[in-house]
């Protein structure tokens, strides 16, 4: 029986039959022992592979949901910023329209014109008024947009020049009366305030309401 069971170790696992009965056996012993070796690598391999993948899909998981809070922080301090800064842009919008009011010739003259003042410093009081007001409005310009911060610009220069012009026509001892009504006159052609006004207004409402 030994005999047989030997020589069937011998045919079905050993490449030599001529081997020993102890060299057989080493010979088998080597040949199952590498089997084993084979299929524990095979295993660490196969479980290296799952692990891998394991890993990149929660990864990618991880990755997409840190995307997804930062888009929704983001729309958090979004809402907070316009929360604060809404008021202080309405609040811009208004000083800027009071300021386009304030340079219009009615209000220039009211506020500047003193009984018994020469036609020239009229002339200079109203630029000058211009001017301050304007330089006291320019922080405002970073809450507006840009169109709307040069049609303001324009309108400040253009009253400027509709003033100097006005004035080189008369003779400094012409009466006042002159120098408002070709003012008047001038503006009525063609008012830069009002077209600047205008377009503030409309802004305000397609930003604010």
């Amino acid at each position: 029986m030994s005999a047989i069971f030997d020589d069937e170790i011998g045919t079905t696992f050993l490449p030599n039959n001529n081997l020993s009965h102890k060299k057989r056996w080493i010979a088998y012993a080597t040949n199952i022992m590498g089997t084993i070796i084979c299929t524990i690598v095979a295993c660490l391999l196969s479980s290296g592979v799952m692990g891998a993948v394991v890993y990149f899909i929660v990864k990618h998981f991880v990755e997409n949901e840190q995307k997804k809070s930062l888009v929704e922080l983001k729309k958090i301090q979004a809402m907070e910023t316009l929360r604060v800064v809404n008021p202080i842009r309405l609040q811009a919008y208004e000083r800027l329209a009071l300021f386009l009011e304030r340079i219009t010739p009615n209000s220039l003259i009211l506020r500047c014109y003193t009984p018994g003042m020469d036609l020239k410093v009229l002339q200079g009081v109203m630029t000058k008024n211009i001017r301050d007001e304007f330089e006291h409005n320019l922080s405002q310009q970073i809450y507006v947009s840009t169109e709307a911060w040069n049609r303001i610009k324009k309108a400040k220069e253009e009253m400027i020049g509709i003033i100097n012009s006005s004035a080189v026509k008369l003779n400094s001892d012409t009466d006042i009366s002159n120098l408002v009504g070709i003012i008047f006159e001038n503006t009525a052609k063609q008012n830069p305030v009002d077209s600047a006004l205008e377009f503030l207004k409309k802004e305000i409402r397609s930003t604010f309401m």
